[in-house]
């Protein structure tokens, strides 16, 4: 059982993404109804709230922040396995609330995202940065757009050359773990324009079995945790 919760406010993408536009949040008497993709993937965005997804968001830091508040106290999720939460890039307000208000609930950690190129590299390095200084464990990082496997000849190219080693440098250099690189793959880009699911479109493709490992090596490092904090209880 999963949740999904999307908190980059001005940017819900979402929705899209999971072939949810245009759907709409329910109020019952336990709270808001998350939106279900399947019956055990429960999705809340800011992006259900608004009358048309080209609708902007123009808020201060209270009101996203009261917002990201309710949607922790307010929606119904149910029993459930996993809180995934997609944050907007970044070390602002909803990452800051985040972590304040799901301080007492031991996070697991966060999955930070980077490309190749050292003007990605120095901001995730400020990510992971913040994330030291709030005491968030890294459970690693994954490096997007990593090469273009190409369909017909195989060969790999760089579209975006990691001048300065790409994140697998930079994860030896700050003692963090690199869960997997994910190639360029142009049908990823169209699932999600459709909001359907990559790995089922391309389940034989470089970037599903990359994404694959990376989920695998995910849930190792939380079912490890979870051990952990059994022991010590």
């Amino acid at each position: 059982q999963v949740a999904l919760l999307d908190i980059d406010i001005c940017g819900p993408s979402i929705p899209k993404m999971m072939g949810l536009e245009g759907e709409q949040v329910h109020q019952s008497g336990s709270g808001w109804s998350p939106v279900y993709v399947e019956e055990n993937l429960g999705v809340m965005s800011v992006g259900f709230l608004l009358s048309s997804p080209d609708d902007a968001v123009i808020w201060r830091g209270p009101k996203k922040n009261g917002l990201i508040k309710q949607f922790l106290r307010d929606v119904d999720w149910g029993e459930i396995d996993y809180l995934i939460v997609d944050t907007p890039p970044g070390t602002s307000d909803e990452h800051l609330s985040i972590v304040q208000y799901l301080s007492a609930t031991h996070i697991d950690g966060a999955v930070i995202i980077t490309t190749p190129q050292e003007v990605s590299l120095q901001d995730v390095r400020k990510e992971i940065n913040f994330c030291h200084k709030v005491k968030l464990p890294i459970i690693g990082v994954v490096e997007n757009m990593s090469g273009f496997i190409c369909p017909k000849c195989k060969n790999e190219s760089q579209i975006f050359p990691p001048t300065t080693g790409g994140a697998e440098k930079m994860c030896q250099n700050l003692n963090v773990s690199l869960l997997g690189k994910v190639p360029l793959d142009p049908q990823i880009g169209k699932s999600c324009d459709k909001g359907q699911s990559f790995l089922s479109e391309a389940p034989e493709s470089p970037a599903t079995l990359s994404y694959r490992s990376i989920i695998q090596r995910i849930q190792e490092y939380c079912d490890q945790q979870h051990f952990q904090e059994e022991k010590i209880i």
